[in-house]
C-alpha cells in the first residue's frame, strides 16, 4: 500500500488508515460496532497484511474502551504502526473533563497511554476546537508532551479554517510544535472542506486525514434509490447534524454504481478511491463492522480512478461556492486559481 508523508512532517502514513470507532461496543457506540479483542486482532492482521500502518482512535470512542481494545489487540505490534488518538470531547462529568486546557490535555494523554498500553502516542489530536481555553496554553501543552517524549506529533480535527490557521500562527510565534495534520469530514457528499480546509492544508503544509469517507455508510452501496434503507448503518446509529440533499446523494450513488459496474468493484471502493486521488489527502480513514467490509474497503487502495472518472464524480457532486469564494472566482479568478481536481 502507498505511504504518504503526513503534511510537511516526516511521519509516513498509509493511504488508508484503520479507524476504530467500531471497537468496544459501549453505550451509544454499540450501535456502530461491537468488535472485541479477538476480532480486533483479526482486523489488525488483515490491515497489516494489506500494508496499513496507521490506526486511529479517540478517548471518547466507547468511552475509553476502544483504546483499551486496540491496545490489547495490537500487543507487541504496536512498535510497527502509527498510533493516533484524540482528546477534548466530554465523556465524564466534572471540571477539566473536556476541552483543551493544559490540565485536560495532559491528564487525557496519561489516561490514553494507560488504556493503549504504550508509553508514547505517534499523533495526538485535538478532537475539536476549544474557544474558551487560550490557544497559547493548548499548543504549549501539546509541545510539552512532545518534548517529554509522550507524543511524537500533534494534529487537530473538526476545526474551522481560521481556527487551524490561528493555532499554526500561535505555534510559530512561540516556537512550539505545530499541528501537522487536520482530521476532517470529507466525502463525495460532504465537500465543504474544499472551500477553506483543503486550501489551508495545501498552503500551510498541513496533512489531511479524511474521516467518514463513505459519509456514515451513505456511500457504502447499501443505500439505493427506491429501496428500503438498511437496518444497520452508521447513518442510522449516529444523530449527525446537518442536512443531506437526498436527491443529490442518490445522483452521486448512481454515478458511483455506473463506475463500479464497469470496473467490477464495489460502490464503496469507488467512493474511497475518489478521495485517495484528491489534493492534500494523505490518508483516508476506513472502519468496518466485519472482515468482509474491511477487505472490500482495503481493496480501494489497489487501483486508481482515471482523471475522466474523477471529473465525472466531481461534476455530479459539485456544490455551490459560498461567499467570498464565489466573488474571488467570479471577479478575481486569474489571481485565485481553483483547486486542482486530482492529487499531483
Amino acid at each position: 500500500m502507498e505511504l504518504r508523508f503526513l503534511g510537511n512532517s516526516g511521519l509516513e502514513v498509509s493511504v488508508l488508515s484503520f479507524g476504530t470507532m467500531t471497537l468496544g461496543g459501549e453505550g451509544r457506540f454499540a450501535a456502530i460496532g461491537n468488535v472485541q479483542v479477538e476480532e480486533a486482532r483479526r482486523h489488525i492482521d488483515i490491515c497489516l497484511e494489506a500494508g496499513v500502518n496507521t490506526f486511529d482512535t479517540a478517548d471518547i470512542y466507547s468511552f475509553g474502551k476502544s483504546e483499551e481494545v486496540l491496545g490489547q489487540a495490537l500487543g507487541a505490534r504496536r512498535k510497527d504502526i502509527v498510533l493516533a488518538t484524540k482528546v477534548s470531547a466530554r465523556w465524564e462529568q466534572g471540571p477539566h473533563k473536556a476541552g483543551l486546557s493544559r490540565k485536560h490535555i495532559v491528564e487525557g494523554c496519561e489516561a490514553s497511554l494507560r488504556r493503549l498500553g504504550t508509553d508514547y502516542i505517534d499523533l495526538y489530536q485535538s478532537h475539536g476546537f476549544d474557544s474558551l481555553a487560550p490557544l497559547e496554553e493548548t499548543m504549549r501543552a501539546f509541545d510539552d508532551l512532545i518534548r517529554a517524549g509522550k507524543v511524537r506529533y500533534a494534529g487537530c480535527s473538526n476545526h474551522c479554517g481560521w481556527q487551524a490557521m490561528k493555532a499554526l500562527a500561535v505555534s510559530r510565534a512561540n516556537g512550539l510544535a505545530p499541528y501537522i495534520s487536520q482530521q476532517i469530514n470529507y466525502s463525495l457528499v460532504a465537500r465543504d472542506a474544499e472551500h477553506e480546509l483543503i486550501p489551508l492544508g495545501l498552503d500551510q503544509g498541513v496533512g489531511v486525514m479524511a474521516w467518514s469517507p463513505l459519509q456514515f455508510g451513505l456511500l457504502s452501496g447499501k443505500f439505493r434509490r427506491g429501496q428500503d434503507k438498511p437496518a444497520e448503518s452508521r447513518l442510522a446509529a449516529l444523530d449527525v447534524p446537518g442536512n443531506v440533499d437526498v436527491d443529490r446523494a442518490y445522483r452521486i450513488i448512481d454515478v458511483l454504481d455506473e463506475i463500479a459496474r464497469a470496473r467490477s468493484v464495489s460502490v464503496a471502493q469507488v467512493a474511497l478511491n475518489w478521495l485517495i486521488r484528491k489534493p492534500r489527502v494523505d490518508t483516508v480513514i476506513i472502519g468496518a463492522r466485519n472482515e468482509q467490509q474491511l477487505r472490500d474497503n482495503l481493496a480501494a487502495a489497489t487501483w486508481l480512478l482515471t482523471n475522466d472518472e474523477v471529473a465525472k464524480l466531481d461534476a455530479v457532486s459539485e456544490i455551490p461556492l459560498p461567499y467570498p469564494n464565489w466573488h474571488q472566482q467570479k471577479f478575481a479568478g486569474e489571481r485565485n486559481p481553483r483547486l486542482p481536481s486530482v492529487r499531483a
